[in-house]
């Protein structure tokens, strides 16, 4: 039984816990964040696990071998380098860090610590973006043309995200929070991404996370890529991932709608259901195992946050 302690209680953190506690190899035994009453409650939930307002007293339980860092980004860089010391697995939220420095010490710690170290990426796992990944590779779109983030939002922070960092410039805002997944998707699937140029609208209050972006850059072999981002406008909620090629059109929209289309046809919903379902947790478990096993490690992490810096460039 592997056993996890959660540094973090926000609506991000809250997302895993019930996963932890409904899968049979992981057991939650300690709680964490900076609001006593938060953690107190979280704890009483789960049972009666320890409870921390101090997270270097859970990193001191010697039971804990894996933790869970759901912080806000600009606490990442000190609390995952104390669980590299405590010589503890870490979990960690994305983005890595809240600069490329911190993300490139965080990694070269965890690589020289000889720990397992990985990072919650939660696309890696869903069924239509790994068909999504499998099309591609079998050439569904052709000769890929173009590719294309669009991130729209009528209001941001979204209703079920109502906090001071999210829309924040110095650790929030739409490109590091919802962008941060399809650029380590695009590292995934098409390689690395070079020349990017980037507009960002700003508001006038230099606290305020950025409203819009327009950017461009390319993949190695040269092929565009754009990104579309707006919010405070009115409308819906979209988040799209589209694949242009010389055959057809290949999109992943709104995180788990596959749809696609040969030239010259509509683009109909595909299924996904012929993948292979994989989880974090089993992933996680199998790597803490000392076994072959598919997670996304802090050099993902860092290779992603080097083009989040590029896109969030003033």
């Amino acid at each position: 039984m592997i056993q996890i302690g959660i540094i973090g209680l926000g609506a991000i953190g809250q997302r895993l816990i019930s996963q932890f506690t409904e899968y049979k190899e992981i057991e939650v035994v300690a709680v964490c964040d900076h609001v006593a009453a938060l953690a107190t409650k979280k704890a009483e939930e789960l049972g009666g696990v320890n409870a921390y307002t101090d997270y270097q007293k859970l990193l001191e339980d010697e039971k804990i071998d894996l933790v869970y860092v759901a912080v806000p980004p600009k606490f990442h860089y000190q609390i995952v380098l104390d669980v590299i010391q405590a010589g503890k697995h870490v979990l960690c939220e994305k983005p890595l860090a809240n600069s490329l420095k911190e993300a490139e010490a965080m990694l070269k710690a965890a690589q020289e610590a000889n720990i397992i170290h990985a990072m919650n990426f939660p696309l890696n796992y869903g069924q239509a973006s790994a068909r999504f990944a499998e099309l591609i590779d079998q050439q569904y779109v052709g000769k890929l043309r173009r590719l294309k983030l669009t991130m729209h939002f009528p209001e941001w922070p979204r209703l079920w995200q109502k906090n001071d960092w999210v829309g924040g410039r110095e650790q929030g805002g739409f490109v590091l929070e919802v962008g941060v997944h399809f650029i380590q998707q695009t590292l995934k699937i098409f390689g690395d991404i070079k020349n990017i140029e980037t507009r960002l609208e700003l508001p006038d209050d230099p606290t305020k996370c950025e409203t819009g972006i327009i950017a461009t850059a390319e993949l190695e072999d040269g092929t565009p890529v754009l990104i579309d981002g707006l919010s405070h406008f009115s409308g819906n909620e979209y988040i799209g991932f589209t694949a242009y090629g010389t055959e057809g059109v290949l999109t992943l929209d709104n995180w788990g709608e596959l749809k696609g289309g040969k030239n010259g046809e509509e683009l109909k919903e595909i299924s996904s259901t012929s993948v292979l379902h994989k989880s974090l947790l089993d992933e996680l478990t199998k790597a803490i195992k000392g076994e072959a096993a598919e997670i996304y490690d802090f050099e993902i992490g860092y290779k992603a946050q080097a083009v989040l810096e590029q896109l969030r460039k003033n």
